[in-house]
């Protein structure tokens, strides 16, 4: 579980991926590293509005960059996205417990009246 101190940048990684433009960048770095040019291709915006949109994802730790000799790659950040789905994921698993704890107190009612019991979801 994050802690509080990994408040701030958990709230920097929702805000960046809040943007379409940036979740399309998230996508296509997905694929791979890009340039920014290359990042721009499918937009109808700058590529300083891209590169923008790049220091976001930067902020909030979402993606990097490395120097190649002229080229400056914008990389995923794989780490930090697996970091996103564990938080994530920890509150899924309490609401499914939470589901099955209701689907349990929901046959019992359904068999004590002698209805129709709900199927196993397992």
């Amino acid at each position: 579980m994050e802690s509080h101190s990994d408040e701030p940048l958990l709230d920097k990684a929702f805000l960046a991926l809040a943007d379409p433009a940036r979740r399309r960048i998230i996508a296509r770095l997905s694929r791979g590293p890009a340039t920014v040019n290359e990042l721009a291709e499918p937009f109808e915006i700058s590529k300083q509005a891209i590169s923008k949109h790049i220091q976001v994802l930067e902020q909030a730790q979402l993606v990097t960059r490395s120097r190649d000799a002229q080229r400056r790659p914008v990389h995923l950040n794989p780490a930090r996205l697996e970091a996103l789905t564990a938080w994530i994921g920890q509150y899924r698993l309490v609401r499914e417990e939470q589901f099955r704890g209701l689907d349990a107190v929901l046959n019992a009612q359904a068999a004590a009246k002698g209805g129709p019991q709900a199927k196993d979801p397992s």
